[in-house]
């Protein structure tokens, strides 16, 4: 089993399951023409797609991926069924493809119908987690992504966060000027430096690293506490996780 990422648009992952006989699936294909590329290029066989949410630069290859190879299954939420889904799935379900067992779950906030693909050890998170960060609220409430993530970070040590941007950089360097002295932090936001000076990928990452590094998933952590109560004195930690988005937000 390989997992392969394929760069689109500016930022965006396009991720790829492919097994030993070459078949594959394909996560959040937002344009069609460099996941086609690398069909031809590699000789894969698609045999599902799985949308995390209903943002183009998510879902925009879909109707040519399918034009291209009509057996294509897809599954994804309610919210993308004008965008090529085939086959609504929803929280608690599992999806059986091939080899492959997929568990669903809801993860509303970026959007309110927000889905998360889990198979073990492969999370595919859309733009709910990013390495350092999580997904703007466009859609749900800052209680419902605080909820989202603790779903996340339930998960085991080893999960690969398998989001859909390369924001890993931006989101360190927000990080680093919340929590300056934090070792963990300056650690790997001097690892991703490295890296994106060379142009090299963040991503996946471990969710033992993000339970480290990532501010949004460290919400009881007593250093973010004593900063936050510097300014506000918040007892909830959804109300913490909404003071940070808030920040994040505002951040340049």
């Amino acid at each position: 089993m390989n997992l392969i990422s394929i760069p689109a648009f500016q930022d965006n992952y396009i991720w790829v399951l492919v097994d030993d006989e070459r078949r594959c699936v394909i996560v959040d294909p937002g344009e069609s023409a460099p996941v086609s590329d690398a069909i031809k290029e590699n000789g894969w066989q698609p045999e599902a797609i799985l949308l995390t949410h209903h943002h183009n630069d998510h879902t925009g290859g879909v109707a040519d991926l399918r034009a291209q190879f009509p057996h294509l299954v897809v599954y994804g939420p309610a919210e993308t069924q004008d965008k090529g889904t085939t086959q609504v799935v929803e929280e608690g379900e599992n999806i059986l493809i091939r080899e492959w067992e997929f568990s669903v779950f809801a993860t509303p906030g970026h959007t309110l119908g927000h889905l998360c693909f889990y198979n073990k050890p492969y999370l595919f998170c859309g733009d709910t987690l990013f390495s350092g960060g999580c997904g703007r609220l466009f859609e749900g409430t800052p209680a419902q992504m605080y909820q989202s993530l603790q779903k996340i970070s339930a998960l085991p040590d080893d999960t690969l966060i398998c989001c859909a941007h390369e924001y890993t950089l931006g989101n360190m360097k927000f990080a680093a000027s919340i929590l300056p002295e934090d070792r963990a932090i300056q650690d790997y936001y001097h690892k991703v430096k490295e890296l994106r000076a060379k142009n090299q990928k963040t991503l996946p990452v471990t969710l033992k690293n993000e339970r480290k590094t990532n501010l949004f998933l460290r919400t009881d952590d007593i250093d973010l506490i004593d900063k936050i109560n510097k300014e506000t004195n918040l007892s909830q930690p959804e109300q913490r996780f909404a003071w940070l988005r808030s920040k994040k937000d505002n951040f340049r």
